[in-house]
């Protein structure tokens, strides 16, 4: 602790500066054309405003007509530069060429969104004399260009939130909802995209002002067609308005144009909602709550985050979520999840009904978020059967048998949603099918997924809120992870999920991905290999890219993995050498028991 110097106020409000600054360094008076090239790749890399002093290194046209913002092409260790004669257009004494290339890493668009992109990139430069036969730069790639390294000291994950659409158009009224809607309109979406760390070049707000920005610009194109703004169209920040503060309660105030001016309560409070899940990892202080202004400065309406809870998706049943498993005689148990440190041995408990008598014994199961209803298949992977496992009187439910020959392509491990559907696959080569049961019950829908391209779909997990959908896609011999987007069709009171399409890689680096959870709201936890590489667990976030939590702890031979989306719970997974076993917060992978199998949280 220091014991001299200055007291400095700090704002909560604000992320702390990163530890490494770029100050960008203008062009010295008759610098050769691989100068200005690599002056101005570095002077990308910097905060300064307006990219100022990267346009030093432009002619004054280019100037006038590069936007930074228009997308972001990450490479893995930056651009590499070599000149090209061939491709200049008039002399060596007035025009210069070089070529650009790199292995592509991912494309930020212009809506902040995540794109991963495997493959080399090619790009060119060219440098023309201008202002007394200096050289500067009259063309050139689209947006920035930046290493790996780079993009991540100058940005950071955020989920903005969105309410899913209502099945019938789509379109969103401004009800005020209640919780456990089934049809998911009033629950609310994570739709990830990247910031900038600090102040933003372009638009010179601070990080907490960016975020309410992009909240207010609307849902990324990928995310769009399945989710809805409160927000009305065109609303955006009071004029003039580049910093929002924290005041001493933790609250913040929001003013807003006069598009907002008219909205009701009701619509009010979901949009504060929408504010308050979205701000929630983006200040150091949690934010207590949120007070919309109209254009005027009079005040629209005020919501705390204790109030903004009813539009999760993620509603339990009132207590720590359990986890869950197989035991060795085939019985679904339950075991209370009680905090990150809990070590060793544990003794479970059979659940009530008839998955915890063992009369049929199971290979994989899912249980319902509430934890009411759970879901198991038979020990030989043909037989989906439900039954309540809080009371010990109902029957199973025998719901669908695979009729594939071999055990391997019958049925996959169920997955609920937060609505009450639930989820499997059948692998039957024959006849392979994406199943749900909505409600968990009742006929199944075949749900057909668009551009599996030849894949055939291995397994499978539900996010919360039932939008999205993480898929292990099986192709010559190699298992991908994928997440796609749930399009619903159908009535609120009976809503039919159509299609899911617009498949995206969630994993890129791993050549095979063994399982895979949700383990929040935009994130996954996958167990898989990078190609030539050894078995890794990894935080991923749903659009491709690496969480920045740290790398977790190998186990031996993991072959799958369960989390929770409260991340104050631990990891489980089932190792072919340890049985099952669980990882506490900071702390190494903990035999829970021998035999086992099929672990699994809510969902």
């Amino acid at each position: 602790m220091p014991n001299t110097g200055d007291i400095e106020a700090v704002d909560p409000s604000q992320r702390s500066d990163s530890q490494v600054k770029v100050y960008a360094v203008p062009p010295r008076e008759g610098a050769a054309p691989a100068e200005i090239v690599d002056g101005f790749l570095e002077a990308m890399t910097s905060d300064d405003l307006q990219f100022a002093t990267a346009r030093k290194y432009l002619t004054k046209q280019a100037s006038r007509t590069w936007d930074p913002g228009a997308r972001t092409t990450v490479l893995a260790d930056g651009p590499t530069r070599r000149a090209n004669p061939a491709n200049d257009r008039d002399a060596p004494q007035v025009s210069s060429t070089f070529e650009l290339s790199g292995t592509e890493v991912a494309v930020v668009d212009k809506q902040h969104a995540y794109q991963p992109d495997k493959g080399t990139y090619r790009n060119s430069i060219h440098l023309v004399h201008e202002n007394s036969n200096e050289w500067r730069i009259d063309d050139l790639p689209a947006g920035l260009l930046l290493s790996l390294s780079d993009f991540q000291r100058n940005y950071h994950s955020v989920n903005k939130y969105y309410f899913a659409s209502a099945p019938t158009s789509g379109a969103l009224g401004g009800g005020s909802g209640a919780s456990g809607d089934p049809s998911g309109r009033n629950w609310l979406v994570a739709d990830p995209v990247y910031l900038r760390q600090g102040i933003d070049p372009e638009t010179r707000m601070d990080p907490l002002t960016q975020t309410v920005a992009s909240l207010l610009d609307g849902p990324t194109n990928w995310l769009s067609p399945v989710v809805g703004s409160r927000f009305p169209a065109g609303t955006a920040l009071k004029k003039g308005v580049r910093a929002l503060t924290l005041d001493d309660r933790n609250g913040l105030k929001v003013p807003l144009n006069s598009k907002a001016s008219g909205v009701g309560q009701g619509q009010c409070r979901q949009m504060a909602a929408q504010l308050l899940f979205t701000l929630r990892d983006v200040t150091s202080m949690r934010v207590a709550q949120v007070e919309l202004e109209r254009s005027d400065g009079s005040q629209l309406c005020v919501l705390s985050a204790d109030q903004s809870q009813e539009y999760a998706p993620d509603h339990t049943s009132g207590s720590p979520a359990g986890e869950y498993f197989v035991d060795a005689k085939g019985r679904l148990v339950r075991m209370r999840a009680i905090g990150g440190d809990t070590p060793g041995k544990a003794d479970p408990e059979p659940v009530a009904g008839p998955l915890g008598a063992g009369a049929k014994p199971l290979s994989t199961v899912a249980v319902a978020r509430d934890e009411r209803r759970a879901a198991g298949v038979s020990k030989d992977s043909s037989t989906l059967s439900t039954s309540s496992i809080v009371s010990g009187g109902e029957a199973a439910e025998q719901l669908y048998t695979s009729h594939a020959k071999l055990e391997k392509n019958r049925l996959s491990a169920p997955s609920w949603d937060g609505r009450g559907d639930l989820w499997v696959a059948d692998r039957n080569p024959a006849n392979p099918q994406l199943l749900r049961f909505a409600g968990g019950s009742g006929a199944p829908q075949s749900v057909p997924v668009l551009g599996l391209d030849g894949a055939r779909v291995a397994g499978l997990r539900m996010s919360s809120d039932g939008v999205r959908i993480a898929l292990l896609l099986t192709k010559d011999g190699h298992t991908t992870l994928k997440v796609g987007r749930v399009n619903r069709q159908g009535s609120a009171d009976s809503p039919t999920v159509s299609v899911v399409d617009e498949l995206r890689p969630a994993a890129p680096q791993m050549a095979d991905v063994t399982a895979v959870s949700w383990a929040g709201r935009s994130r996954l936890v996958v167990v898989g290999k990078e190609a030539g590489g050894v078995q890794q667990v990894r935080y991923m976030q749903a659009d491709g890219s690496v969480s920045g939590v740290n790398p977790l702890p190998g186990a031996n031979r993991i072959t799958a993995v369960a989390a929770s989306d409260d991340d104050r719970l631990p990891l489980m997974a089932l190792s072919d050498e340890d049985g099952i076993v669980r990882l506490p917060p900071r702390a190494n992978w903990k035999t829970v028991v021998e035999e086992g199998k099929s672990p699994v949280y809510p969902g």
